[in-house]
């Protein structure tokens, strides 16, 4: 555990931040060799299936994070203000409230799924493949629950680290599995999806394992386990902002892979192919700004006021030196990346399209990365309703921009919209945060 009231800022949120980071890119690393395996072994058709079902499956996840993630703010204050009953209570509650809406998400999601892929435009040469992959993928939702919430726990104390030897685990696992039943015995994409399946199980069961095993202060006492309703709307207050906040954005990506279905499986496929590579830069600036809503939250319960100034800024530091480098590698290697995840016909168009997209995307990469580091404000000092209004902000005017610019300029525009999103956000997101950190520090002073 890594109580942020004290100490170093700095030395806080690198060993917070960095196991965030490592775990991050294991599942981003994982994604992408799902892709990579997928696109060389069975064919672009399983590739462009796969990235159609990725935003539906991406809605989900984010939703049950996000749900996970306030819940973990909630606890973080608990933490620091080091009252661990209602920190076990809090825990107990989302555990009970999230497993019942995991499987009332996944028994209609299995259900709904053709009627989803009709909606999108799916082209008819992929209907089948992807409607019984993303099937199989809803069965995975509950453990994906399970892990996020008992993980969300850990970091709210400032463990990222157990987390991280689970998700390390399972993704060498998943890759292991996906290399030898795909790539040597040739099976299709119903296995693909249900290796993942495999491994989710397996991340929920370290997950709990570990909790309650050698984390005896975190795990809710048998009493504990009675439903506190007035604790249990407190945590909801948290989290269901924080749930919609982040699924607000996969709902607009459902609408902008309309758009991509209409040009066509090779477009489709190499929107699969960047989006990975947009992950490795979106997700690891999420991870600090995790880090920086954690530091938030403990200081916001110890009422430490000058520490949040002061890790805020050291986050948003972080930020942009990450997202520098990840625009220089797409700069310099776009066109090799993307040329991993595809093999055989089509490939030459896959691969243009797919740098074509990177070459506006690099330059646009450290945007995210300050929307992402002022959301972490707002979400430690619990402002989540001003992350619901600037994600919306952010992917109305992408979806926007992708409808108007998709037609004239092909994958160029999407990217381009991308970058219209952002600065809007920025727009509101800086006026913001600048006027309640100056509000907090002069209510302090009095």
């Amino acid at each position: 555990m890594q109580d942020m009231t004290e100490g170093s800022l700095f030395s806080h949120l690198v060993r917070y931040a960095i196991p965030l980071l490592l775990a991050n890119w294991l599942q981003l690393l994982y994604n992408a060799a799902d892709s990579v395996i997928a696109g060389r072994f069975i064919g672009k058709e399983a590739l462009a299936a796969e990235g159609i079902a990725a935003p539906i499956m991406n809605l989900v996840i984010l939703a049950i994070s996000g749900l996970c993630i306030g819940a973990g703010i909630f606890m973080s204050e608990r933490y620091g203000a080091k009252d661990m009953v209602s920190f076990r209570k809090a825990l107990a509650s989302i555990l009970k409230a999230g497993i019942l809406l995991s499987l009332v998400i996944m028994i209609p999601g299995i259900s709904l799924t053709p009627l989803i892929l009709k909606w999108m435009a799916v082209p008819a040469e992929i209907m089948d493949m992807t409607a019984v992959y993303l099937q199989i993928t809803f069965l995975g939702v509950p453990f994906t629950f399970i892990y996020n919430a008992l993980s969300a726990a850990m970091k709210s104390v400032g463990d990222s680290r157990t987390p991280l030897r689970f998700l390390a685990v399972c993704s060498v696992l998943n890759i292991i599995l996906d290399s030898v039943l795909l790539g040597i015995f040739h099976f299709g994409i119903r296995t693909s999806a249900m290796t993942t399946i495999v491994c989710q199980v397996l991340e929920a069961y370290l997950a709990a394992r570990a909790l309650w095993q050698d984390m005896p202060q975190l795990r809710p006492e048998e009493q504990e386990w009675k439903t506190d309703t007035v604790l249990l709307k407190k945590v909801l207050n948290y989290g269901v902002p924080s749930a919609l906040q982040q699924a607000v954005q996969p709902i607009g990506k459902l609408l902008i892979q309309s758009q991509v279905n209409l040009l066509g499986v090779s477009s489709i496929a190499a929107f699969n192919a960047v989006s990975r590579v947009d992950s490795f830069a979106f997700i690891p600036e999420q991870g600090i700004a995790a880090a920086i809503a954690t530091c938030i939250a403990q200081n916001r319960g110890a009422g430490k006021t000058e520490r949040i100034r002061k890790g805020f800024g050291i986050g948003i530091a972080m930020e942009l030196v990450y997202g520098i480098c990840i625009g220089i590698v797409a700069l310099l290697f776009g066109r090799p990346i993307v040329s991993l995840f595809v093999k055989g016909n089509g490939t030459a168009e896959v691969i243009a399209e797919g740098a074509a997209y990177l070459s506006v995307m690099c330059f646009l990469y450290v945007l995210p990365g300050f929307t992402n580091g002022f959301q972490g404000y707002c979400r430690g000092v619990g402002k989540i309703l001003v992350t619901i209004l600037c994600t919306f902000i952010q992917i109305s005017l992408r979806t926007i921009g992708t409808y108007l610019f998709a037609g004239t300029w092909g994958i160029r525009g999407i990217a381009a919209a991308s970058g219209v999103g952002w600065i809007a956000m920025l727009a509101f997101e800086v006026p913001y945060v600048l006027y309640h950190m100056r509000h907090n520090e002069q209510a302090s002073a009095k």
